[in-house]
């Protein structure tokens, strides 16, 4: 089963979506990072993104799938005709290849006698994609929504996809921490993957602030991956919140160690410019033998280092003392002309950078038999 990690959208209609370009839609989903990508694909018993008789579900998911992204297909039911709603599931994601399968149940499923649909509705869906991941997007608190038949849904279902829009207030971390206990005591329990507002009603939008608050929210709660709708609005209505959403890195990268064990792995490349780049440009650095400033000269010393003095070295980060801007490092190294067991330098920064720098440490040749 596709499992989701990361940062996803939901998109409505293709055309309003970069007027309807698959290449486009592909580069913008690569520069934001998303992971996935939900498309509708259906409404009733009808499919949906299909004008004039042309299906542009295809291309777009070809692009987005050339990239890695996931291509999940979202689907609006109502419950009127449960077997004709599920085969139209069934045969639009296989069709489409799609990764997954999201049924939305709204309003028409809080009608009375909908359980019953339900139930006939999972199970010939599940007939028909018995090892296809299945969510359900629907409302954010089920307090709110009892008539909805929650469990017929979640006993067939691999996710929850709660719709936490935060509309006409400005809470959106609250609000979703609030969804996620709700569901929680649910049963069956299922993982929670959130959806956020991307999108203008009624005079009200989202600020890019509580975008950030969503996402950040949902990593804190430990959810792996989130959702925001829609492509449509936001990228139309809503710049300021598609470029936040689009900048924030869900996956950031590691922080860096401390400059000392920076330093180290550098040397271990044996490459001076990967050395220099924690270095100021006015840096000095001095030896025993001598003292030299700049990176011109301290490139000739590292060179030497690595080609004359250690050569193909090991170097070992043995411990460090210091905050601020005052380190004091031990290493040692294994070469091909010897050994070091007593390398000890200090370092002095500025902005995080190595500005001064005193090297000291021995080379002993170690006898072989």
């Amino acid at each position: 089963m596709n499992s989701l990690q990361g940062k996803g959208f939901f998109i409505w209609k293709i055309p309003n979506c970069e007027n309807g370009d698959p290449q486009a839609i592909a580069s913008l989903a690569h520069e934001a990072r998303m992971t996935h990508v939900l498309i509708k694909i259906a409404d009733g018993v009808n499919s949906y993104n299909v004008y004039e008789g042309v299906d542009l579900v295809p291309p777009v998911a070809r692009k987005l799938r050339e990239i890695g992204v996931q291509v999940w297909g979202w689907h609006y039911v109502r419950g009127n005709n449960p077997l004709g709603e599920a085969n139209k599931a069934i045969e639009r994601v296989q069709s489409l290849q799609l990764d997954g399968y999201v049924l939305d149940a709204e309003g028409p499923y809080k009608e009375r006698g909908k359980a019953a649909a339900a139930k006939k509705y999972m199970d010939r869906l599940r007939e028909g994609l018995p090892d296809k991941p299945v969510a359900l997007s629907s409302y954010r608190f089920p307090s709110y929504h009892p008539q909805l038949p929650w469990r017929e849904f979640l006993e067939r279902c691999d996710f929850i996809m709660p719709q936490v829009y935060w509309m006409f207030s400005h809470n959106a971390g609250e609000q979703l921490a609030r969804s996620v206990r709700e569901f929680q005591t649910l049963t069956p329990q299922r993982p929670i993957i959130p959806t956020g507002a991307a999108f203008k009603e009624r005079g009200w939008k989202p600020e890019p602030a509580e975008v950030v608050d969503f996402l950040e929210t949902a990593q804190k709660l430990n959810l792996v991956a989130a959702n925001l709708y829609s492509w449509d609005s936001c990228r139309a209505y809503l710049p300021d919140v598609w470029s936040t959403s689009s900048d924030y890195d869900w996956f950031p990268p590691p922080t860096p160690g401390d400059i000392t064990e920076q330093y180290i792995e550098a040397l271990n490349t044996r490459d001076p410019d990967q050395v220099l780049k924690l270095y100021n440009s006015n840096a000095v650095h001095i030896t025993a033998a001598r003292s030299v400033q700049g990176y011109q000269d301290m490139r000739i010393w590292f060179e030497a280092l690595f080609f004359s003095l250690l050569p193909n070295a090991k170097f070992v980060h043995t411990g460090f003392s210091g905050t601020g801007n005052s380190r004091h490092l031990t290493w040692t190294a294994t070469s091909d002309m010897g050994v070091v067991h007593n390398g000890n330098d200090t370092f002095g920064l500025y902005k995080g950078k190595i500005t001064y720098h005193y090297s000291f440490f021995t080379i002993t040749i170690e006898e072989t038999d």
